[in-house]
This record gives C-alpha cells, sequence and structure tokens, in this order.
C-alpha cells in the first residue's frame, strides 16, 4: 500500500503552517531548497522515508500523524472532516482563521482577480516585505491553492455534518441545500474566489480542486437519486435537478451583500424551498 504524495503534501502544509513555521525555514532546516518543500507540499515529489522521519521530527509529529488519518492511500480520498471542525456546528459560521497573508491575497483576488494581483500588492495589504511573505508562501500560486482548499475544506466537512443529522432522503438533501446556501453566503468572499479563480490553477492542483468540488456534487446526486427511488422526488432527471441546484446556491456569491434585506439564514430557507419545488417533492412537508 503506497501513500498518495497529494494527501501527505497537503498534511505537510497543514501542520507547517499550524505551527506557524514558514516555509523556507522548513526548508532551510531539512537542508533543501524552498522549491523542493513546495513541490513536496503540492505533491509533486516524492519523500524518502528519512526525510519523512526528519520533516515529523521539524513538525513535532509521530509518522503515523503524517501519513494517518487524513491521508489518502492508493488514491481513496479520506472524507473524515479536519480535526478543528469534528463536533463544530455546521449551522455556525464565525469569523474566518485565515492567516494575514491569505487574507490580504483573498482581498487582492476579490478586488482585482488573480491575474490582476501582484504578489508586491499583497504584501502590502498585509504588512510584510516581498521576500517575508515568500517566507510563508513560495508564490502566489500557493496563496490561491491554500484559498481554495479553506473553501472546499470548510464545505466538505459542514455539508458532511448536515446531511449526517437527516434521517431520510429528502431531509437529507434538504440539510445539504441549506448549508451550500448558508456557506456561499457567510463564505462569500472565499467562495467567490473559489468559483472564479479554477482556470488560474496550474493542471496539478485544477484536476485536485475539479476532483473535489465534483464529490461535493456527488453527495447532492446521492440524496435526489435515493428520494427519487422512493417515490418522494417526482422529478423524472432526479441528477440534472441536482446539479441545478447545486449551481443556483454557488450562484450566491456573485449577488449577495451582506446588511442586505434579508438574512444567510432567510435566504438559506428560500433556497431549500427552490430546491425541494424544483425536485418535485411528492408530500409536502416541513424539513
Amino acid at each position: 500500500m503506497t501513500l498518495d504524495p497529494a494527501a501527505l503534501g497537503r498534511r505537510i502544509r497543514e501542520l507547517r503552517q499550524r505551527r506557524r513555521l514558514s516555509l523556507r525555514e522548513l526548508a532551510r532546516r531539512l537542508g533543501v531548497s524552498a522549491a523542493t518543500v513546495s513541490q513536496i507540499e503540492h505533491g509533486r515529489t516524492g519523500v524518502t522515508v528519512s526525510r519523512l522521519a526528519r520533516v515529523a521530527e521539524l513538525l513535532d509529529v509521530a509518522v503515523t500523524e503524517l501519513i494517518g488519518p487524513d491521508a489518502e492511500r492508493d488514491g481513496t480520498p479520506r472524507t473524515r472532516p479536519p480535526a478543528a471542525a469534528t463536533g463544530g456546528d455546521w449551522r455556525s459560521f464565525p469569523p474566518m482563521d485565515l492567516d494575514p497573508v491569505l487574507t490580504a491575497a483573498l482581498e487582492a483576488f476579490l478586488e482585482v482577480g488573480y491575474a490582476g494581483a501582484a504578489v508586491r500588492d499583497i504584501a502590502r495589504r498585509c504588512e510584510m516585505s516581498v521576500p517575508g511573505l515568500y517566507h510563508h508562501y513560495a508564490s502566489k500560486q500557493d496563496m490561491l491553492v491554500a484559498l481554495l482548499d479553506a473553501y472546499l475544506d470548510s464545505l466538505w466537512w459542514r455539508t458532511t455534518a448536515a446531511r449526517d443529522g437527516g434521517a431520510d432522503p429528502v431531509e437529507r438533501f434538504a440539510r445539504i441545500v441549506e448549508c451550500l446556501a448558508l456557506h456561499h453566503t457567510y463564505r462569500r468572499a472565499l467562495a467567490f474566489v473559489g468559483l472564479s479563480e479554477m482556470r488560474s490553477l496550474g493542471p496539478p492542483d485544477r484536476e485536485r480542486i475539479r476532483g473535489l468540488r465534483n464529490r461535493q456534487q456527488r453527495m447532492v446526486d446521492a440524496e435526489a437519486e435515493a428520494a427519487h427511488r422512493e417515490g418522494l422526488f417526482g422529478t423524472p432527471h432526479p441528477r440534472d435537478a441536482a446539479r441545478a441546484v447545486v449551481t443556483m446556491c454557488t450562484s450566491i456569491p456573485h449577488w449577495y451583500k451582506a446588511g442586505g434585506p434579508e438574512s444567510p439564514e432567510e435566504i438559506a430557507r428560500r433556497y431549500v424551498r427552490f430546491a425541494l419545488d424544483l425536485m418535485c417533492l411528492v408530500s409536502p412537508r416541513v424539513v
């Protein structure tokens, strides 16, 4: 059984950032270039057993923690939510815990787009020098990847928790839709960048992120099709309708503005009704 380099790289990056260790500092301690560490964190190069042991030592974790619960083996993704999210309330959206560099990058990408954002401007926004910024992220591309990972990680654990609280396919479907709508209002900025800048990703990360988005769609498809099989949804096209529902929810960041006449909760409730109407719910119910 071999370890997937992409999963290992994400785990190393997550632990490094959690310990406030810069990419360049980890590279220095390993005795390699920052570019090599960046390649490892993006799953573009393998890691020897001896180097893996040294990385674990520098990050103050057991090797098993690097290759354990959050890793992917044989290309099969583990679907356990991030540890920080376990037990969390999927309807609760506290302020985002992005580091200063990612906060600045998110602001810049929103204002001028990824292509128009200059690293120097991002550094200015977070009150760092350009060399100082590169201690945290090796490139502007790394910042974009980290933001998209944050968007999809948050969305996945929340929709998983929402789904798992449902008693039947209709309730699970409705809870997932509610979560999608809430996430795309409360996390509007992150979602907007996540949805609009897919084209700016390099090929390896673009395919990986596309796979995570497809996984999210399959969650909705599964409940829609289950409800259809049980005679609870009357539409003859449950999969097409499910895709329309997800598209409806992910379009919210294009028009939603905080402080508008309706709260995210009111919007989410209305979108659940839209979704159930689209699925041709057979027996109206309170969900």
